[in-house]
Parts: C-alpha cells; sequence; structure tokens
C-alpha cells in the first residue's frame, strides 16, 4: 500500500449549549490534547484499530466526558457502560453492553474482535471483565453522584443526565449536554477504524441499549467509518452511522451522503451529530444538534467545531 498521511476525527458529544465560556476553552484543550496524541500515534505507524482504542482510552479516561471514569449514573444509582469498535479492512465488529467497574470499556470490545461471539452485554460483560483479569474500577465521580443525588431529590423529572461535565450549579444546562466519545482513524497504509464508547443518557431505566455497540452507530468499512453521539434512540431510528457508510460505500461523495442523511434527520426531527472519514482522507461531521464536540487532525493542523454557528449541518476537510 502507498504510505500517506494520517488522519484523525474525533468527538465528545453533541447538544444545545457549551454553557460557560470557561467549559469551552477547557474541553478545546482536551480535545485538541487528545487528536494530537491519536495522530502521533498514527504517524509512527500504527493500525486504525490500535489508534482508535488508544484515542478511546484516552478519553474515557478524562471526566470531561461520558465515557470510562466521569460516566453519567442511571437511574438506580449505577453506571453501566458500552463501547463499539468495528475494523474497516476486516469489516469487524465488536461490542460490550452496559458492563461496569472497568476503567475502559473499549478494551473488552478490542478483546472481542477476533472472538466468535463479538458483542456482550451485561452478565456476559462482568464475565469477559473477570476473563481479562481486569482490576475493578469505579467511574464514578463527585460530580455524577451529585448530579445523580440532586436528580434523585427531584424524583428524576429530567430524562437524561448532563453528560458532558459542567458544574453541579447549572441544572438548566442538563438537557442540553449530552453524548458519547468517538474516534475515527485513517491510517498511513490507508485503513479505516473508528470505535464509540458512552456511559448512557444517564438516569435512564435498567436494560437500556445505547446506539453506541450496534451498527447505527458506529461503522465502518474499506470506504468509510462513522461514529455517532446524540440521543441513542434516534441514532437507531435513523441506523444513522451505517447509512452514512453504505451512501458512501455506493459511489456518494462524502459531502453528498452528509447531506442527504442529515437533510433527512432533519426533517424527522433527530437529535445527534456524528464525525467521518473516507478512504480518500476526507474528515467530516455533520450534527442536527446545535453544537457538536469535536476536533481532528489533517496531518498539517488541528481543527475544531466547537463556535460552529449551530445553522450548519455538515461540513468536510
Amino acid at each position: 500500500m502507498t504510505q500517506a498521511l494520517p488522519k484523525v476525527i474525533i468527538h465528545g458529544g453533541a447538544g444545545s449549549s457549551l454553557g460557560h465560556k470557561e467549559r469551552l476553552v477547557t474541553l478545546r484543550e482536551d480535545l485538541h490534547g487528545i487528536v494530537k496524541q491519536v495522530y502521533q500515534k498514527a504517524e509512527a505507524g500504527a493500525s486504525a484499530r490500535d489508534c482508535v482504542v488508544f484515542g478511546c482510552q484516552l478519553m474515557e479516561d478524562s471526566p470531561q466526558f461520558n465515557a470510562g471514569y466521569g460516566s453519567v449514573l442511571q437511574s438506580d444509582g449505577q453506571v453501566r457502560m458500552s463501547a463499539g469498535l468495528m475494523d474497516g479492512s476486516a469489516q469487524r465488529f465488536s461490542g460490550i453492553i452496559n458492563v461496569s467497574r472497568v476503567r475502559h470499556p473499549i478494551d473488552l470490545a478490542a478483546y472481542l474482535q477476533p472472538a466468535p461471539d463479538r458483542v456482550l452485554s451485561d452478565v456476559g460483560a462482568a464475565e469477559l471483565a473477570r476473563e481479562m483479569a481486569l482490576a475493578p474500577f469505579d467511574p464514578i465521580t463527585d460530580l455524577r453522584l451529585q448530579e445523580w443525588m440532586r436528580e434523585r431529590a427531584n424524583n428524576f423529572q429530567s430524562p437524561m443526565a448532563g453528560v458532558v461535565a459542567g458544574t453541579v450549579d447549572a441544572p438548566e444546562d442538563l438537557e442540553a449536554r449530552r453524548g458519547t466519545i468517538g474516534v475515527v482513524v485513517l491510517d498511513m497504509d490507508g485503513r479505516l477504524a473508528v470505535g464509540t464508547s458512552t456511559g448512557g443518557k444517564g438516569l435512564e431505566r435498567l436494560g437500556r441499549v445505547s446506539d453506541s455497540a450496534t451498527s447505527a452507530g458506529t461503522y465502518a468499512n474499506g470506504f468509510a467509518a462513522v461514529s455517532c453521539t446524540g440521543i441513542g434512540e434516534d441514532i437507531v431510528d435513523e441506523c444513522l452511522a451505517s447509512r452514512i457508510v453504505v451512501r458512501v460505500t455506493d459511489g456518494m461523495t462524502m459531502t453528498a451522503a452528509l447531506a442527504k442523511t442529515f437533510g433527512e434527520a432533519t426533517a424527522n426531527g433527530r437529535d445527534f451529530g456524528a464525525i467521518a472519514l473516507s478512504h480518500r482522507g476526507e474528515i467530516a461531521w455533520g450534527k442536527t444538534s446545535d453544537v457538536l464536540l469535536a476536533a481532528y487532525h489533517t496531518g498539517d493542523a488541528v481543527g475544531d467545531t466547537l463556535e460552529l454557528n449551530s445553522g450548519t449541518l455538515t461540513g468536510v476537510v
């Protein structure tokens, strides 16, 4: 294969508001720092899949995001996390659903890549963590616990928690901040991979399954790779990630595929965002939400989508 500059794009959620200016600065620093580290790994020759796992680990370690450490609590006060991983060159998907007490849910999805059974939930996920000899890890932060306690005192009136970390004194932001984390990489050999990891929407019914560990939220092949964020049920209803990938595979440009897909989503009243890469190196994103928290590395420069106009549906660089 002819080697070329790798490409990386990551996301940390989508919603209707970034809130305080200080939060924007902090999020930008985190996103830029992480995308630079992932790019450095790709530039050193690592495979797209390994770079995706590495990037998801970095984001799962940041309490700014709703994945791994800092995940939101479900209605019973427990954290249950999900993650999906897809190697586009092998067109192989693996996922973990509603796993508890692990540091990096993406590691379980990665472990399942060569397995005959590649998507596991709750009991199976717990057994897999024991099989991998993973040390028990408590992902609950003080902020998330206080958020849950405040919602419990209010009889859980909010439909979801505030899944991009803010301050406990800003309850009005709860419905405005939602999402997952995701990483998409095109490596030096032209291979694509994608990973998505989430703590869910928070305060949800026990057993609820997010889109992240499904091909609606995480999908890749040799032509394109997509990771989604936002309202999981909306993402599943649109089969968002795979719809975009199939359109690119069938010959549409990434620009056209995003424009058509997000135009349909807007007409259907959906609330979400997505990041994407094509095998041609096109870095792309789309959103129906006002804000998409994404950053990318072109090989020459780092950019982000944090202050894009709310009327901008899609972008390609």
